[in-house]
């Protein structure tokens, strides 16, 4: 199981990746394992302000169909269009082509609030 050393991780197995004041998110290598082949992506929270915890789309795999949570507060200013009609790359690849949506992130301060690499690994292994 990947967990890559320079990300951030939710106890929700989302992942953020900053750069500057924006932000990549996409969801964890165990979560994409856990849902199987995902089948179809939904992000309907484009040019969207939201808050930490909002829901900001959902991801479906062949046997369910889950809720993605926003780890930090900011506003959804890209979707990952190339999965639209291959969402699967997030199973072959969860941390880089595989990403879901770009933000603007509005309160820096939140990242604190996220898992480092041990401390997300800690907490799958329990």
């Amino acid at each position: 199981m990947k967990v890559p050393a320079d990300l951030l991780y939710t106890e929700d197995h989302e992942w953020v990746r900053v750069e500057g004041d924006e932000a990549y998110i996409g969801i964890t290598d165990f979560a994409q394992n856990e849902l199987g082949d995902i089948v179809f992506v939904e992000v309907e929270t484009l040019d969207e302000e939201l808050d930490k915890g909002d829901t900001f789309g959902t991801i479906e795999a062949v046997k369910t169909v889950s809720d993605m949570f926003m780890p930090i507060g900011g506003a959804v200013i890209e979707v990952n269009e190339a999965l639209e009609d291959t969402p699967e790359i997030i199973n072959s690849d969860p941390y880089g082509d595989g990403w879901i949506v770009k933000i603007k992130v509005a309160a820096k301060d939140e990242l604190n609030d996220l898992l480092d690499a041990d401390a997300y690994k800690n907490s799958i292994e329990s």
